[in-house]
């Protein structure tokens, strides 16, 4: 693409806002990667290359797409999706000892840094979104063989894209330890997110329905960081009503038809 306007001086109001790009998940029906491909403001990446240099700036979305769960709560400069990831990935390396001798940690990082790869294109996906999770998981599928094929299929003979691929099909399948240990430590970072940004807020952003995923929690140990962080959080409420969704739609406050949209969005089924 080339310049289309002569350039703008510092602190110009006209500059448009550059660093950050709307949520293309729920609003392309039907969704293809060729229509989202079309959207995108720099322009579709080269395929077919021998250099990775097009799926480098692919990349460039996960930084500059917010995870919108948030945006819904008012929370517009919150964090992005590689905000999200490489958090996941630094507490990936601190598995307790009795978790850390069973697991292949390397994996883990690489799956942490992979699994939303495929948000790149597809956007963040809420429970509230009304996306079904077969269209959710297909939309992602297709993103993931365009990224592995299209963009890394002839970088080092298709070997990073192949290895990028498994790894997310593996987290997707959930059927390994290491699998199990990030779906949890996914869950993990955003509780650890979900009470940052109410502390920030000072008692007047409740985040509670969000607390749900701490019933997800399949390995004891992440379990008890997530413990840790719920104490943490009733600390700060110190009595005070607010919804606790990890207690379930009644006890916890939070809408029956909400807690079922989240019983769909994060079954393995």
């Amino acid at each position: 693409m080339s310049p289309t306007a002569p350039p703008t001086a510092p602190g110009d109001a006209t500059i448009p806002d550059v660093g950050h790009l709307p949520n293309p998940g729920p609003t392309l029906n039907p969704w293809t990667v060729d229509k989202v491909l079309e959207t995108i403001p720099t322009g579709k990446p080269a395929e077919g290359t021998s250099s990775p240099v097009p799926y480098f700036h692919l990349l460039e979305r996960l930084k500059t797409t917010k995870r919108e769960g948030w945006r819904r709560f008012g929370i517009e400069r919150g964090e992005s999706i590689s905000d999200h990831m490489y958090r996941m990935s630094m507490i990936s390396m601190l598995a307790p000892p009795s978790l850390a001798s069973r697991l292949d940690l390397s994996k883990c990082i690489k799956m942490c840094l992979i699994h939303d790869m495929a948000e790149s294109l597809v956007g963040d996906i809420t429970p509230v979104d009304g996306v079904p999770k077969p269209e959710k998981n297909r939309r992602e599928a297709a993103t993931m063989d365009y990224i592995t094929r299209q963009l890394l299929g002839n970088v080092d003979g298709g070997r990073a894209g192949d290895e990028i691929r498994a790894i997310w099909q593996e987290y997707e399948d959930s059927k390994t330890l290491e699998a199990t240990y990030v779906h949890d430590i996914d869950k993990m970072e955003l509780l650890l997110q979900m009470v940052e940004y109410e502390k920030r807020g000072r008692g007047r952003l409740d985040l509670g329905e969000f607390a749900y995923v701490r019933t997800g929690i399949v390995l004891d140990e992440v379990g008890r960081w997530a413990d840790e962080v719920m104490k943490e959080r009733e600390a700060f409420w110190a009595g005070k009503p607010h919804l606790r969704g990890e207690l379930g739609s009644e006890e916890g406050g939070v809408g029956t038809d909400k807690k079922a949209m989240q019983d769909a969005y994060y079954s393995k089924e």
